[in-house]
């Protein structure tokens, strides 16, 4: 069945979970975390091998490839979860990267084997990039958030998560770029709420929810600390299946997401990058509610080293004035 006419679905998130526990990948913590006086759950992705949830569905995509080499369009995490599947499955990855991503996403993704073909953001099509290698050197496109099969592997962190928790939470407050995540914790926990947090300016599957239909991010779209959650658009797909799914969106700024890191430095003694602290930020920031049933995605650790010590030293700083 093409990737054009199938859609992802639960069952397809239940044979991830199966495929994934057989690597054995280990569970992540869902660790408790105090905000606003009430003490909710915060699952750590950010403790996957390569720091991130997107392990999950490269895995899914990749064991279930019917070709030897495969080709992604990722400004990191999505990048170092196809090449680690890539690596343990014998595969060939050839990762489409911005020149500007963080320089630890480009050497982990490097280290595990990948190929880098990099692209100028703004400016180049970078979907046009990784057409042209399919085109000359074969393969098939692993999409960051718009595939079904990744989708279903990201999904298996929300049966992990009610696993965990004993039942599904009232609610997951997640980041969001083009939704490839939602629309997998939305599959795995189809009685929580699903809440969507994206950047100021980088809404774009809120708006297209808004909307009822895609939406493009502006030319004049505002500089984001969040590298791993600027597409350009969501797809169809995704908007099909959070329709009627996911709460309104929610934004957050650079400063919120920034605070979001501090909070959780010191206050759970772990790392995020700024797009892994998105659902944080908007949490402490009291734009979704909370209760003891929420859970709240912390989906990446592949944070720039001297960036995350500037962020970590704002606040040494404040506290000594």
């Amino acid at each position: 069945m093409s990737d054009q006419v199938r859609k992802p679905n639960a069952d397809g998130v239940a044979a991830a979970l199966e495929s994934i526990q057989a690597i054995p990948l280990a569970p992540t913590p869902l660790l408790p975390v105090e905000i606003g006086g009430v003490q909710a759950h915060v699952k750590c992705e950010n403790l996957q091998p390569i720091g991130a949830f997107k392990i999950r569905g490269a895995w899914w995509r990749l064991k279930s490839l019917d070709d030897d080499h495969a080709v992604a369009v990722s400004s990191g995490n999505h990048a170092q979860g196809v090449a680690w599947a890539a690596r343990k499955l014998g595969l060939r990855a050839t990762i489409v990267m911005p020149r500007d991503a963080p320089q630890v996403k480009l050497d982990n993704t490097r280290a595990l084997g990948a190929d880098i073909v990099l692209y100028e953001r703004p400016g180049e099509d970078r979907d046009g990039v990784a057409a042209k290698i399919i085109a000359e050197k074969g393969g098939t496109l692993v999409h960051a958030f718009g595939d079904p099969w990744v989708m279903e592997g990201q999904g298996t962190a929300g049966l992990e998560l009610a696993a965990q928790l004993g039942h599904e939470p009232s609610r997951i407050i997640t980041c969001c770029g083009g939704g490839g995540l939602a629309v997998g914790l939305s599959l795995a926990c189809p009685a929580s709420a699903i809440h969507i947090v994206e950047p100021v300016g980088w809404d774009m599957v809120g708006k297209a929810l808004a909307a009822g239909e895609i939406v493009e991010a502006a030319a004049d779209a505002p500089k984001t600390i969040c590298d791993a959650l600027q597409p350009n658009a969501t797809k169809q797909l995704n908007l099909d299946m959070l329709a009627g799914r996911a709460e309104p969106g929610i934004t957050v700024t650079d400063e919120e997401i920034r605070a979001a890191q501090r909070f959780a430095f010191a206050n759970l003694h772990i790392v995020l990058e700024p797009g892994g602290a998105a659902a944080l930020a908007a949490a402490l920031a009291s734009k979704v509610p909370v209760d003891p049933d929420t859970v709240i995605m912390l989906t990446g650790g592949n944070a720039d080293p001297a960036a995350y010590a500037r962020t970590i030293a704002a606040a040494e700083t404040a506290e000594a004035v």
